[in-house]
C-alpha cells in the first residue's frame, strides 16, 4: 500500500451476524472464557450463536468405541453439558442459541460439518494454557484457525497471560 492509499483508507465497522463457539467438554478452563467472550458478542449484536461440542472418538480406546453402552453415556455427557451451557447463553441475553454435537476428530468435525452447517461468519475457540508452557494454541484451535473458511479468535484465560514487566 503506498502513501496515497494508506491516507485515503477509513476505518469501517466490523459486524458480525453468527458465531459459532467451540466447546471443549473436557477443558472447562479454556472453554469459559471462549464461552464469556462469544456470548458478549453475540448478546451485544443481538445474533444467534452456535454452541458446539465434539465427542472425540480417539480418547476412546477400541473397546470403548466398540461398547455401544459407553458410547450412548459419553454422548448422553456431552449433551447435558451442551443444555448447559445453552441455558448459561439464554440467561445472559443471547435469544437464539444453537446447539450442536458431533463425533469424531473436533478441529475437522468444526470445518467440515458445523461451519458449514451453521454458516458462521466468526468462530469462536479457546486455548489451553499450561503455566510454564509456551504460549502456543493447541491442535485443535490450531486446525480450525488454519482451515476454517470464517474469522477465527482463539481466546485465553486472562490469569495464563504474562505479567508486565517493571519499567526501569
Amino acid at each position: 500500500m503506498d502513501q496515497e492509499q494508506l491516507a485515503k483508507f477509513t476505518v469501517s465497522t466490523r459486524h458480525f451476524n453468527r458465531i459459532l463457539i467451540a466447546i471443549d467438554d473436557d477443558d472447562f478452563i479454556s472453554s469459559r472464557f471462549a464461552f464469556d467472550y462469544a456470548c458478549t458478542v453475540a448478546k451485544i449484536y443481538s445474533i444467534p450463536l452456535a454452541i458446539a461440542s465434539v465427542l472425540e472418538t480417539g480418547d476412546l480406546n477400541v473397546f470403548q468405541s466398540l461398547d455401544p453402552d459407553v458410547l450412548a453415556e459419553r454422548r448422553n455427557e456431552i449433551a447435558k453439558d451442551l443444555n448447559i451451557y445453552v441455558e448459561k447463553a439464554k440467561e445472559a441475553g443471547i435469544l437464539d442459541v444453537v446447539p450442536m454435537i458431533g463425533e469424531g476428530k473436533p478441529g475437522r468435525v468444526i470445518v467440515e460439518q458445523m461451519i458449514p452447517q451453521f454458516k458462521p461468519d466468526l468462530v469462536v475457540v479457546g486455548s489451553e494454557t499450561h503455566p510454564g508452557a509456551r504460549k502456543t494454541i493447541g491442535s485443535v484451535a490450531a486446525h480450525i484457525t488454519r482451515f476454517s473458511p470464517c474469522s477465527v479468535i482463539v481466546v485465553r484465560d486472562p490469569a495464563s497471560a504474562p505479567a508486565p514487566k517493571p519499567e526501569n
